[in-house]
């Protein structure tokens, strides 16, 4: 078991935050916390307060949308070395999707006010993260319209036509 004191050297290891430098590594380490997930847990649930985001450091999330009356779909599946959690950083600071554990998780959770405190204070912290957000954030919204153009593509001879065709 990783302690809250010893959680500067796991950071340093996560690619998230790799060449993050010595003074704003002190103030994430403020802000993180060692947690653990069974299988089935939630790590966020859509409409609940987002104060959050994880860096997974073993183990499977996934990212699923609840569709009433059948399975949640699953958008994507996280493992070791992502990021799972951006709501954190926009108010209403609500999730917008759910995350399950599909297996045993391990990460590095952040509190989102902690941290969006000390990044009001320290605007390099705050450039810091969100340039290592933003192309993540960009990523993921365009794997969610991928998604979206493979389920509501229009059908082109009788066949569903694939995405990006």
């Amino acid at each position: 078991m990783v302690h809250s004191h010893d959680l500067g050297p796991v950071i340093d290891q996560h690619p998230f935050f790799q060449g993050i430098g010595q003074t704003l590594h002190d103030l994430l380490v403020g802000c993180a916390a060692n947690v653990r997930f069974e299988a089935g847990d939630y790590l966020a649930r859509e409409g609940q307060a987002a104060d959050t985001f994880y860096l997974i450091r073993t183990g499977q999330v996934a990212v699923e949308v609840d569709v009433p009356g059948k399975k949640p779909i699953i958008l994507e599946t996280m493992s070791e070395g992502e990021v799972l959690g951006w709501s954190w950083m926009s108010p209403p600071y609500h999730s917008t999707l759910d995350a399950r554990a599909v297996t045993l998780v391990r990460a590095i959770s952040f509190d989102g006010k902690c941290l969006r405190a000390k990044m009001e204070a320290d605007p390099k912290l705050g450039y810091e993260v969100m340039r290592r957000f933003v192309p993540m954030m960009a990523h993921r919204l365009s794997l969610a319209r991928m998604q979206l153009l493979d389920l509501y593509a229009p059908s082109v001879g009788g066949k569903k036509r694939k995405a990006g065709k």
